[in-house]
This record gives C-alpha cells, structure tokens and sequence, in this order.
C-alpha cells in the first residue's frame, strides 16, 4: 500500500509520517511525505497512492484544490484531511473525504483510519486463475489454504474448489503480503482463517468446517511467530 502525507510544516509533516510509520508495523506499507501539493500531483501522475493525508491550510495549493485535483485523477484513492478547523467539513463532501483530523494527530484516530482502510483493501482484493481455459477472479480473502497436487495447486475457499496448472511458490510471491504462509513444502496457509494448531497440524475453517493442514517440524516456530504478528498487526 502506497501512503503519501502532504503538510508544508515540516514539524506536523514528520510527525504523521513517522506515526503511519509505527502503527503499520511489518505491514508491507510505503510512507512518502511532500510539503507542496504540485509536488504530490507530479508523482502521483506517474505513480498513484492509495491513501492521502492532506494538510487543507497549505499556501501554494490549499488541500481542497489539491484533493479536487486528485480525485479528477481517481475515484479510488482513500482522501483524508489534516486541519482544526471544522467549517471545512462541507467542502470535504465535494471529493468524499474519508475523514478529518486534528492536528496534531493523534495515534488513536489514526490507528481507526489505517485499521479501515486495510480492512477495504484485503476486502477487495483479488486473485486471477485459469480454470477450464477461462480466466476467473476469486476474492483473496475468500482462500483458506492452497495445496500442490503433483503439477496443480488446488485453492480450497470459503464456498468452493479451484484445481488450477500453478507452482504454489508462484501463489506464495503473489499472496505474501495479504497474511498466507507456507505450513509446508505444498501447503500454503491463509493465517486469517486459522483457529488453532494441533501438534503438527493447523486447524483452519473451511467449506465443510474445520480442516486439519500439515506444518513441517522446521516451520511450527516461524508459524507461531507469523501468526502472533498478524494479530498484532491486525489489532494495530
């Protein structure tokens, strides 16, 4: 997820960065800062964010202008405005602003901000398969666990079955950031839909109930610890 923070003074700029810095933890998040707004259209023109903490009282752009400006650019974007002054509330309606905060930020309003724009994010995204010759897209936070099958990888999700001609170390690089890890040389886990481990196995919800996923002896410590980080991150 790509973050961009837009303030021209530099104390309150520092500030909210290092903030989004902290509370994203090992969340694969990228935080770039700028003071002017031209400036912030320029890269977003060549590579867009997906989030934007836009100070509304700048000089040379204020953050209404600049926020218009962006939305022209995409609907998507996640827009949210830094100020104190609440009678800019109304002009925020006209680019559908996700939220207001006060300056200085404080780390609990900003915490329920990332925590839903993650929340959107995971919820949207989706994977592309091949199945029967024809391309389907099935939601990534729909997959329980993924197994190799000789030359196929079968994708087991909440409602249904996908035996596709993949290597599941192609599914791993593709799902590493959404909270999957792999259990096993052929099992790749969604940590999501974990319940609890037994011995060498992990339990996961599947389709039909509880399913039972191997976990090879050098992978239960680094699992333990894969998964008190995504709750950890989770909880942010």
């Amino acid at each position: 997820m790509r973050i961009a923070v837009c303030d021209d003074e530099e104390k309150f700029r520092t500030q909210e960065t290092e903030l989004i810095d902290k509370l994203a933890g090992s969340i694969d998040v990228i935080v770039d800062s700028y003071s002017d707004g031209r400036k912030l259209l320029e890269a977003f023109d060549k590579k867009p964010y997906d989030v934007l903490f836009l100070d509304i009282e700048m000089p040379a752009m204020d953050g209404i202008t600049l926020a218009k400006k962006l939305r022209e650019r995409s609907d998507s974007i996640y827009i949210v405005f830094l100020t104190g002054h609440v009678e800019y509330a109304l002009e925020g309606y006209e680019v559908n602003a996700l939220r207001y905060l006060t300056k200085p930020v404080s780390e609990e309003k900003l915490r329920e901000v990332l925590r839903f724009v993650m929340d959107k994010s995971k919820s949207k995204r989706q994977l592309m398969i091949k199945v029967d010759g024809e391309e389907t897209l099935i939601n990534v936070s729909d997959i329980v666990y993924l197994e190799a099958q000789n030359q196929y990888v079968m994708i087991y999700t909440t409602s249904d079955e996908y035996l596709v001609r993949y290597n599941i170390g192609d599914f791993e690089e593709q799902l590493k950031s959404d909270g999957f890890f792999r259990t096993h040389r052929g099992y790749l886990v969604s940590l999501a839909k974990v319940k609890k481990m037994v011995k060498s196995d992990v339990l996961v919800e599947g389709a039909d109930g509880e399913v039972g996923v191997p976990v090879s002896r050098s992978n239960i410590k680094p699992l333990k610890e894969a998964l008190y980080a995504y709750v950890e991150n989770s909880a942010f």
